[in-house]
């Protein structure tokens, strides 16, 4: 029997600090205009102190486990779809894995840029569908403040934080996500990028003084680009499900800038209203900006049980994607309680267990300290 991957849960998370087009005029050579006939954004939210990708991430899932009414211990697989994760290794997943108290779950980062949750999602879903895996998390969060050049007016206007996350869930009722397609054009990686922190160019004094670990970009470039992949991936996933654009209810496209979408409505020949924007309250919040804005599509009443939505990334890399899905599960109106006291006992034991294995984990080295040293290799024998 075939197997289909359902959106069973939402979630999403924000930051409390809010910083409007006024706050930032008082930053850079800027105005609360200029923002917004440009972009659209009016203002954005920003990480605070205790903030970070795993934290959001960590908010965004319980809310989404929730609407799905499934505790952690039943997730096999945390994706987490990131440009800004916790470290370079290890995974935020594996970060927001423990968090968690998903025991049973594996995890992994996945870094496409903003188009990066319409990349974990395909990939979340082809593990449920092949049968290999039932209930994935993929998540998509970002503190883009944190790699932001303060004094670049050019980026810094664009960018917030954010986590989104969606559970899917297996079944062999038709439905959930219904195609896929991912893109990509390395010739255009120079276009958008953060040059310095990797292995070509590791951080130094000059990396750090010359501002090479926040976001560069051609705004030019990357509009040219977006305008011209969105209306052709959105026909052709559309196309892939066997439907027509006349079928679909809901576009909900990165959230990175109103004349990009308004640029591929018109492509489309589509009214605006199609089109779900909430950039203005959030800003560009990359591979976070697709999931909030479905769990405020749905929060609205603009995304309904058996209603066919397109989600549509583009950025970096350059890399796009889009997937058609079916958002033909709503919200029980009853949680079972019974779950609910599970994931509450689940999330208090996280830290109490997490706390509990390092402390097996520093037993251990006491044991073997003197036969393992910290590079890994056996003291050789004395003679």
């Amino acid at each position: 029997m075939e197997r289909y991957a359902h959106i069973t849960g939402w979630g999403m998370a924000v930051p409390e600090k809010v910083l409007t087009n006024d706050d930032l005029a008082r930053m850079v050579d800027t105005s609360d205009n200029w923002i917004r006939t440009r972009t659209g954004i009016r203002e954005r939210r920003i990480a605070g102190p205790r903030d970070s990708t795993a934290s959001l991430s960590v908010e965004a899932a319980q809310n989404a486990l929730e609407v799905a009414d499934i505790a952690p211990d039943d997730v096999d697989l945390i994706i987490v779809a990131t440009s800004t994760p916790e470290h370079l290794m290890p995974a935020t997943a594996s970060l927001v894995q423990d968090a968690l108290g998903a025991t049973k779950a594996g995890g992994f980062d996945l870094l496409a840029a903003c188009s990066g949750f319409v990349y974990a999602l395909t990939v979340g879903a082809q593990v449920i569908r092949s049968g290999a895996m039932q209930n994935v998390l993929v998540i998509g969060a970002e503190t883009l403040s944190r790699v932001v050049n303060w004094n670049d007016r050019g980026t810094c206007i664009l960018f917030g934080d954010g986590a989104g996350a969606f559970l899917l869930q297996g079944s062999g009722v038709p439905g959930g996500v219904l195609s896929t397609l991912l893109r990509s054009d390395g010739s255009g990686a120079s276009s958008l990028i953060i040059p310095a922190g990797g292995s070509r160019m590791p951080a130094s004094f000059n990396t750090v003084r010359e501002h090479l670990h926040a976001i560069q970009m051609d705004g030019k470039e990357v509009y040219r680009f977006a305008t011209r992949v969105m209306a052709a991936a959105t026909r052709e996933v559309v196309q892939k499900a066997g439907l027509r654009l006349d079928d679909v209810r809901l576009i909900v496209p990165h959230q990175a800038n109103r004349r990009i979408i308004e640029s591929a409505a018109r492509s489309l020949e589509l009214p605006q209203e199609k089109f779900f924007m909430n950039l203005e309250r959030y800003g560009n919040t990359s591979a976070a900006s697709i999931p909030i804005a479905c769990c405020e599509a749905v929060e609205q009443g603009r995304l309904r049980s058996n209603d066919h939505a397109v989600l549509i990334g583009f950025g970096a890399g350059l890399t796009w994607g889009a997937a058609l899905v079916k958002w033909d599960v709503t919200v029980k109106p009853e949680v079972s309680r019974w779950n609910q006291l599970r994931r509450r006992a689940v999330y208090g034991l996280a830290k109490v267990r997490s706390s509990l294995r390092r402390g097996v984990r520093r037993v251990e080295g006491v044991i073997y300290g003197s036969d393992v040293p910290e590079n890994g290799h056996k003291t050789p024998p004395r003679k």
